[in-house]
C-alpha cells in the first residue's frame, strides 16, 4: 500500500497548509516587529491556542471570549493573514506564530513567548490536527503512521521540530524571550500565569495582582473548559473530526506509537539535540 502524505504548499522548501493564501507567508516574512509587539511562538500543535487564551484573558480581566467572536481576530496568526493585516491592528500587538527563529520578526524589544512540547506527544496532536482539516491537508484518511513518517523527515508544514525547538531553545536565556514547556503549563498552569504577567509587566502584572481574576483567568484557560466550545478555536473543522482542541494529555503518544517508532525518534532527538541540554525537558515523561 502507499503510503498517503498530507497536501501542502511548498514556498521555496518550506511547506506550508494549503488553505493558508500564498501571500500571507511571502507578506509575514516582511513584517517590521514594532517595539511593543508580543509574539506567541510556537511549533503546531504544542500549546499555541492555550497561551493565546491566556492572554486573551489577562487583556480582559479574566472574562472569557464571547461565544460569537474568533480568538484569531484579536490574535491574528502572521503568515497566514500576512503583514498589511497585522499592521492594521492597535499597538500593542499580540501576534501568533509558527515560524522558525531565523524567519520570525525581531525586535529587540519585543517579547517573545515561546511554548515547547515534547515531540512525541506534539506528532500525535499534530497527526490529529492534519487529518481533521481537510481543505487544508486532503489528509483525512490519512494514518498514524504515513504521518509520523512525515514527521520524522521533517517534510511536514512549518518544516522540522528540531530545528524549530532548538534554535528558540538556544535563546531562552535572552531578556525578551520567556520559555516554558506544555508539560508545565499542564502540571502547574498558575505559575505559568504569574511567569507571563511577571515576563509582560505592565497590565498583565496588574491583573494577576487580585487573586479573584487570576483564579478566573486559571478556571477559563482550563483545557476542560476551552473544550466546551470548539466553535471559538476553529469553526472550519468537520463534525466527524477530531475536536481542534483536543485530549491535551501528556503520554498519549504511548497509544499510537510502535516500539520501532519510538526508537527512531529517540535517536532522532539525540542527534539533533547534541549539544544541549533538551532531554533534561522531559526526563519525567517516560520517553527515554
Amino acid at each position: 500500500m502507499n503510503k498517503k502524505t498530507p497536501s501542502y504548499y511548498n514556498h521555496n522548501g518550506f511547506l506550508m497548509p494549503m488553505g493558508f493564501p500564498i501571500e500571507g507567508f511571502t507578506s509575514a516574512l516582511e513584517y517590521k516587529a514594532q517595539p511593543s509587539d508580543i509574539f506567541i511562538v510556537t511549533y503546531p500543535k504544542c500549546g499555541t491556542t492555550w497561551t493565546q487564551y491566556i492572554l486573551w484573558l489577562m487583556q480582559h480581566q479574566g472574562e472569557p471570549l464571547p461565544p460569537s467572536e474568533k480568538l484569531e481576530t484579536y490574535i491574528p496568526h502572521l503568515e497566514e493573514v500576512g503583514k498589511e493585516a497585522i499592521e492594521k491592528l492597535p499597538q500593542p500587538r499580540v501576534i501568533k506564530t509558527h515560524l522558525p527563529y531565523k524567519l520570525t520578526p525581531y525586535h529587540p524589544q519585543a517579547k517573545y513567548i515561546y511554548v515547547a512540547r515534547n515531540p512525541f506527544d506534539c506528532v500525535v496532536s499534530f497527526y490529529h490536527h492534519t487529518r481533521g482539516f481537510i481543505k487544508h491537508y486532503d489528509f483525512a484518511d490519512g494514518t498514524f503512521d504515513d504521518f509520523f513518517e512525515c514527521f520524522i523527515t521533517g517534510e511536514v508544514d512549518f518544516g522540522d521540530y528540531f530545528e524549530h525547538l532548538v534554535p528558540w531553545y538556544k535563546h531562552k536565556e535572552d531578556e525578551n524571550v520567556l520559555f516554558f514547556t506544555y508539560e508545565t503549563m499542564k502540571v502547574n498552569l498558575k505559575m505559568i500565569i504569574i511567569e507571563i504577567a511577571n515576563f509582560l509587566r505592565g497590565d498583565y502584572l496588574n491583573c494577576i495582582e487580585k487573586e479573584k481574576i487570576l483564579n478566573k483567568i486559571i478556571d477559563n484557560s482550563s483545557l476542560e473548559n476551552m473544550e466546551k466550545d470548539q466553535q471559538r478555536w476553529s469553526s472550519q473543522r468537520p463534525e466527524n473530526m477530531p475536536s481542534f482542541v483536543r485530549k491535551g494529555e501528556i503520554g498519549d503518544w504511548k497509544n499510537y506509537f510502535s516500539s520501532e517508532q519510538q526508537q527512531r525518534l529517540i535517536e532522532k532527538f539525540m542527534i539533533k539535540t547534541s549539544g544541549v541540554k533538551l532531554k533534561n525537558l522531559w526526563l519525567d515523561q517516560g520517553i527515554f
